[in-house]
């Protein structure tokens, strides 16, 4: 499974990264998302799942 944030949907809520933190983090310039890896480990997908379902601006999409 592979992610990716949209940076011009983001408004840096943190939701992602509070659920999936060794997915998303926040970018010094910004405070907008971005994506660790956008590999996801199989461990950490549900909570991935979690960050994309949680983010009021859509703003992060999951690729087949």
């Amino acid at each position: 499974m592979k992610v990716r944030v949209d940076s011009e949907r983001c408004q840096g809520h943190t939701l992602c990264a509070m659920n999936a933190p060794e997915v998303f983090r926040l970018r010094d310039i910004d405070g907008h998302s971005e994506v660790v890896n956008e590999e996801v480990p199989a461990d950490q997908e549900e909570q991935a799942v979690e960050a994309v379902n949680s983010c009021p601006e859509r703003a992060i999409s999951i690729i087949s």
